[in-house]
C-alpha cells in the first residue's frame, strides 16, 4: 500500500497541508526574489525605494507566475549584462514552471528530511526533462548566435554565457527577453521554437505541451525501439491511458499549429521561421515576437488570440476529459495490426 501511495504525484491527504504547501512556496519564492531585485534596483541602478521596491515586486511575479511582462520597451535588454537581474528571474522562471505538484513534493521533502523519500515518476519525469532542455538550450543559444553581431556577438564571454543560459529559460512560456529576437539566426528561432512547444511542467503557470508529456513520448519511442510492449520509467510501470493522453495532446497541439501557421502564411508576406515563431509562441502562451505581431491583420491577429486561449486551456482541459470520458466495454472486437511504415 505504501508503494502504491507514493507513486501518485497528489494523495488524498491533507487538503490544507497541500495548499498551505504551495501558498509558502509561493511567497517565500516571490518574496526572496524581489528582495534580491529590489536591491539591485536601488542600489545598482539608481532608483527611488518606491520604484525599485515596485520593480521588484512587479518583476519576481511576472517570473514565477511565467507572465513575462517588464515594464521597459525594450523588456530586459537594458539588464542583458547584470547577472543580479537575470539570474534570480531566470530562477523564478524555472521555479515557477515546475508546476504545483512538484512544489508540494518538495515541501514535504523538505519537511521529512529524516525520511527516506522516494520521489515519484512525474518528479523524475519533470526535474530531469526540465534540466535536459535547460543544458540543449544553453549549448544551443551559444552555438548559433555566439558570432551574430546583434545579439552575442559583441559581448563579453561572460555575458554571452549569461545571456545564452538567459534565452534558454525564458522559452519555457516565460517571455522576457535580453536580445533582440527579430535579430537572431533562422536556426536559433527554430531551436525556441521547440523549446516553446514543450513548455514546462503540468498543473502550474507554463505552458506548452509539458515537459512530461514530451519525456513520455520519448520514452515510447525508446520502448518500441527496443522491441518491449510496456513503457517503464526507472522501476515504474507507465499507465497506458497516460501514453494514449500523451499522443493526443501532442498530436491535436501539432494539427493546430499546422494550421494556423498555413492561414497566417496566406494571409501575410512574412517568412515561414517568423510566422512560425508567432503561432508557437501564442499557443505556448509565451508572449515573445520577432516584432511582427502589429503587422498581421485582424484576422490573423484573432487566430493568435485563439491560439493562446486553446494552448492555456486546452491540453489541460483535453487531458482531462480523456480521463474522465473513459467507459468499461462489455465486449471486445477482434484484433487485426494494419501495416505501420
Amino acid at each position: 500500500m505504501r508503494t502504491e501511495a507514493e507513486t501518485k504525484s497528489l494523495t488524498l491527504g491533507d487538503v490544507r497541508q497541500v495548499v498551505t504547501g504551495i501558498v509558502v512556496v509561493t511567497a517565500v519564492v516571490e518574496a526572496g526574489v524581489a528582495a534580491l531585485l529590489t536591491a539591485r534596483f536601488l542600489l545598482g541602478h539608481g532608483e527611488p525605494l518606491g520604484r525599485a521596491l515596485y520593480l521588484g515586486v512587479f518583476h519576481a511575479v511576472s517570473a514565477f507566475n511565467n507572465a513575462g511582462f517588464a515594464l521597459y520597451t525594450y523588456n530586459l535588454e537594458d539588464f542583458a549584462s547584470d547577472p543580479w537581474i537575470l539570474l534570480p528571474l531566470a530562477f523564478a522562471v524555472v521555479f515557477g514552471g515546475l508546476g504545483f505538484p512538484i512544489w508540494v513534493e518538495l515541501w514535504r521533502h523538505a519537511r521529512r528530511r529524516r525520511e527516506r523519500h522516494h520521489w515519484t515518476v512525474h518528479a523524475k519525469l519533470t526535474l530531469a526533462t526540465t534540466a535536459a532542455l535547460l543544458v540543449v538550450g544553453f549549448v544551443a543559444f551559444a552555438a548559433l548566435e555566439w558570432r551574430n553581431p546583434h545579439t552575442l556577438g559583441s559581448m563579453s564571454v561572460a555575458d554571452k554565457l549569461l545571456n545564452a543560459f538567459f534565452q534558454a529559460v525564458v522559452p519555457r512560456t516565460a517571455g522576457f527577453n535580453s536580445l533582440p529576437f527579430g535579430e537572431m539566426t533562422t536556426q536559433t528561432l527554430f531551436v525556441t521554437d521547440a523549446l516553446m512547444f514543450v513548455g514546462g511542467g503540468s498543473a502550474g503557470t507554463a505552458g506548452g505541451i509539458k515537459v512530461t508529456t514530451f519525456a513520455l513520448l520519448a520514452f515510447v519511442i525508446y520502448t518500441n525501439i527496443r522491441g518491449e510492449t510496456t513503457v517503464h520509467v526507472g522501476n515504474r510501470r507507465v499507465a497506458r491511458g497516460a501514453i494514449e493522453q500523451a499522443i493526443t495532446v501532442v498530436t491535436m497541439a501539432l494539427g493546430l499549429v499546422f494550421l494556423s501557421t498555413l492561414c497566417l502564411l496566406t494571409m501575410t508576406s512574412f517568412t515561414l521561421d517568423q510566422v512560425l515563431f508567432e503561432v508557437v509562441s501564442a499557443f505556448a502562451t509565451v508572449g515573445l515576437s520577432t516584432g511582427i505581431t502589429a503587422d498581421i491583420p485582424l484576422p490573423g491577429q484573432l487566430i493568435l488570440v485563439f491560439l493562446m486561449f486553446t494552448g492555456r486551456v486546452g491540453p489541460i482541459t483535453l487531458a482531462s476529459a480523456l480521463a474522465l470520458r473513459r467507459h468499461p466495454r462489455r465486449f471486445e472486437y477482434p484484433e487485426e495490426r494494419p501495416i505501420v511504415g
